[in-house]
């Protein structure tokens, strides 16, 4: 028997509950053998069912409103009220969860992009549960640009996890002051995915950047006359950054409290020869390319925190 299909804006009718959504997918899952495939896809939610036991939330663990696994990844819904849970400590305990795994065990990498969404979806244990435009952007969350570059620029060495945060949920829950991810640790990106017709507000957080994207963050890239020594006038260098070719970014500021933030097309090269940096300014705004922050937490995990 056919199920009809309701006509919008024909009638009113109750609004579905809204469901809280966290998702992650494996970086580079696709170019791993086929021989891994299917112990990489059983492994990803292990560690993610390990991460929020870790993080106090059994409870959200057992009561997963319609989970999938979407063979690179994972994803599921839950009770809103454990948002401000999700993003801290769990986000943390994940990241140190997967570093730790990283270090003890050969094979591949398990590195993650996440996303974190809430909207109204069906959940009324039927075969369409959970299906819904909340869903469908949670997954394009995952895979819009910034959260793909900077997993793809970080040290694999150093950054295991990259997590999207949607406009809705940073607004409800971050700025509301909910939870213990301060708004310092989170930047404001586009959230785009190339060949969708998708484009929204959202946040990245980076439980743990590398060197090189704090790096990139408060010190420009040198211009080739810079690295040979060619011209030792700061107005002469001035001039030129003026001049060179490619996107500049002008009047840019950043206020970081705690953490990494990093300007500029995280896509491209990016290299880092210093030491620990620390930069504070004022509300940031992005002209072209990536924005990208993080906070990187003292100790470990006990230090609480389908497309």
């Amino acid at each position: 028997m056919s199920v009809p299909v309701p006509a919008p804006y024909a009638e009113s009718r109750p609004l579905p509950p809204y469901r809280a959504l966290f998702a992650v997918d494996a970086k580079d899952f696709t170019g791993l053998p086929a021989v891994q495939h299917g112990p990489v896809s059983q492994l990803v939610p292990e560690l993610v069912d390990q991460a929020l036991e870790r993080a106090g939330l059994r409870e959200l663990r057992d009561a997963k409103r319609f989970p999938a696994n979407t063979g690179d990844g994972v994803v599921f819904g839950f009770d809103p009220a454990s948002l401000p849970f999700v993003l801290w400590p769990f986000l943390g305990v994940l990241d140190d969860l997967l570093g730790a795994y990283n270090q003890q065990y050969v094979g591949p990498r398990i590195r993650l992009r996440a996303s974190v969404h809430v909207g109204p979806l069906p959940d009324g244990d039927g075969p369409g549960d959970g299906n819904g435009t909340a869903r469908n952007d949670t997954h394009r969350l995952l895979d819009s640009r910034p959260v793909k570059a900077i997993l793809a620029a970080a040290s694999e060495q150093v950054t295991h996890l990259a997590a999207v945060i949607s406009q809705r949920v940073y607004e409800d829950v971050v700025l509301g002051g909910y939870s213990g991810l301060h708004p310092d640790r989170c930047v404001e990106v586009p959230a785009t995915v190339e060949g969708k017709n998708f484009s929204q507000r959202a946040w990245l957080y980076v439980p743990s950047p590398s060197g090189n994207l704090v790096e990139a963050g408060v010190r420009p890239r040198e211009d080739p006359a810079d690295r040979t020594g060619a011209s030792a006038d700061p107005a002469d260098r001035d001039r030129a950054a003026k001049t060179r070719p490619g996107p500049r970014y002008q009047g840019n500021t950043q206020h970081v409290g705690q953490g990494a933030a990093v300007m500029g097309d995280v896509g491209g090269d990016i290299s880092y020869t210093g030491g620990a940096t620390s930069y504070h300014g004022t509300n940031q705004h992005w002209g072209s390319g990536d924005n990208v922050a993080g906070g990187k937490r003292v100790g470990g995990a006990g230090d609480e925190g389908h497309r």
